[in-house]
């Protein structure tokens, strides 16, 4: 018996040794993430009607251009940003209230953090955020994912967004969410249940607001005018249907009729009428995309060119419960229209 109990005690301490390394291997490993990218995340502050802002953003490219959150330099004016020991005034590029972020832009070389997938994470990948929480200097903070959300109580998302159980609170809108690359997977856009986890934006859908910026000068969130809903029963995999094409609108130009099944938006692939979220969401107005639905047993493509979505200028509102301070952007559709 004394050395069963000599075994389980030296099995023990084994065990207790072994969670000590890997907790210091997880130190060491955020610690030398931090020490890479901390020089690219910045202290923004801005004032508006109300009051002063404050609160963080990081460098995407080499020229001085950087993401930051709708809240923090969407409504704001005389923005000045802090990196590397010297204060800066920043432009307004892109406030853009629909992905709930914006772009500014100061006159001066800059580092950048490298651009990750979002999509190649998974439910308990580890993340790394880093911001400015209550006006402190840069703060590095370790979680992981908990979801992948198209809804919050109750109401749509404007496109999937990344539920990290990471307590961002005042300050920390618009920080980076890394991976542990040192990635950018996303932005910080809202703080949920008193700040004990945040959403983040996709990085990917981030990549879509600059992308159209770079192309147009401003972001032209796309609308090809159909109502979905869900059909009785699964064909070729979806279950998405088409119920009303909207009258002069692309869908109806294009050839889109009441009862096709969706299958594919572009590149995405349909399986239910919520998959339209995201779809919809990477429209560009004015490019044509390919859609193809089931008609008949057959499978049919139709080329349509998307216009500008009718909701792009509607003002968003900030999820009940939530810090309006730190404000969820949610869309508010009757049902689901691409």
């Amino acid at each position: 018996m004394l050395r069963s109990l000599a075994l389980l005690l030296c099995t023990m301490a084994i065990s207790a040794r072994g969670q000590d390394q890997a907790a210091d291997a997880i130190s060491r490993e955020v610690k030398d993430l931090f020490d890479r990218c901390a020089k690219a995340v910045v202290k923004i502050h801005g004032v508006d009607e109300h009051s002063e802002l404050s609160g963080t953003g990081f460098f995407i490219d080499p020229t001085g251009t950087i993401y930051t959150a709708y809240s923090v330099g969407g409504e704001g004016a005389n923005f000045t940003v802090e990196f590397g020991g010297k204060k800066m005034r920043a432009r307004q590029l892109v406030a853009d209230l629909r992905s709930g972020i914006a772009m500014l832009k100061v006159d001066a070389d800059s580092p950048a953090l490298p651009i990750g997938r979002a999509e190649q994470l998974g439910v308990a990948a580890p993340v790394v955020m880093i911001g400015y929480p209550l006006d402190l200097p840069e703060t590095p903070s370790f979680g992981m994912v908990a979801g992948f959300d198209r809804k919050y109580l109750d109401q749509y998302l404007t496109t999937t967004h990344l539920r990290v159980n990471l307590p961002a609170q005042r300050g920390e809108a618009g920080a980076p969410l890394l991976n542990m690359k040192g990635e950018v997977v996303g932005i910080v856009v809202s703080s949920l249940e008193n700040s004990s986890s945040c959403y983040a934006l996709p990085i990917e859908a981030a990549e879509k607001i600059r992308g159209d910026y770079m192309r147009f000068g401003e972001v032209r969130h796309g609308w090809i005018g159909a109502h979905l809903a869900e059909a009785p029963e699964q064909k070729d995999g979806s279950r998405a249907e088409l119920t009303d094409i909207i009258e002069d609108t692309p869908a109806a130009d294009a050839g889109l009729k009441s009862g096709d099944i969706l299958l594919q938006v572009g590149t995405k692939q349909i399986h239910q009428p919520d998959d339209i979220i995201d779809a919809s969401f990477f429209l560009t107005a004015g490019d044509v995309v390919p859609i193809t639905v089931l008609r008949d047993g057959q499978k049919v493509t139709v080329n349509v060119e998307a216009a500008v979505h009718p909701a792009a200028q509607n003002h968003a509102i900030a999820a009940p419960g939530t810090n309006q301070a730190f404000p969820l952007r949610l869309e508010q559709p009757t049902d689901n229209t691409p």
